[in-house]
């Protein structure tokens, strides 16, 4: 049901330093302007590399969802993994069916295709993010 591995959230206090890091710390030049998504309550930048992408996530907003993961991990940490699925809706059904808890409808993501998020309770302690494989016309 899932396929690749698309990219691993890492939340950050502070969205440029991480960007720094990353560039001056690691030799990365393929990272992307930080970009505000309000309906997801976080601004968001994609360190690119060949084997993937990290998203660098800072809390936008009072009522940010990254906020609280900040407050347990006040230097920034692993948030979530991201796979790709080829339908959000049906992938959504097939995690139902076999008890994971899917925490959102499909919404709008970051890479501007449907996601969905799975209770990290049911999946070893990890936050799963499903999203839709972009097609082929974008």
């Amino acid at each position: 049901m899932i396929g690749p591995l698309n990219h691993v959230g890492v939340a950050v206090p502070n969205i440029e330093k991480a960007i720094a890091f990353y560039r001056d710390i690691m030799g990365v030049n393929d990272i992307t302007e930080p970009k505000d998504l309000p309906p997801q309550g976080v601004t968001y930048a994609f360190v690119n590399l060949p084997s993937g992408q990290v998203e660098l996530i800072q809390p936008y907003g009072e009522k940010s969802p990254i906020s609280k993961f900040l407050k347990r991990n006040p230097k920034g940490g692993q948030h979530h993994i991201c796979f790709e699925v080829k339908d959000i809706h049906e992938a959504s059904i097939f995690m139902a069916e076999r008890g994971m808890r899917v925490l959102n409808e499909p919404r709008i993501g970051a890479h501007g295709t449907l996601v969905v998020f799975l209770h990290p309770g049911d999946s070893g302690g990890v936050l799963i993010e499903l999203m839709e494989s972009p097609k082929e016309d974008h």
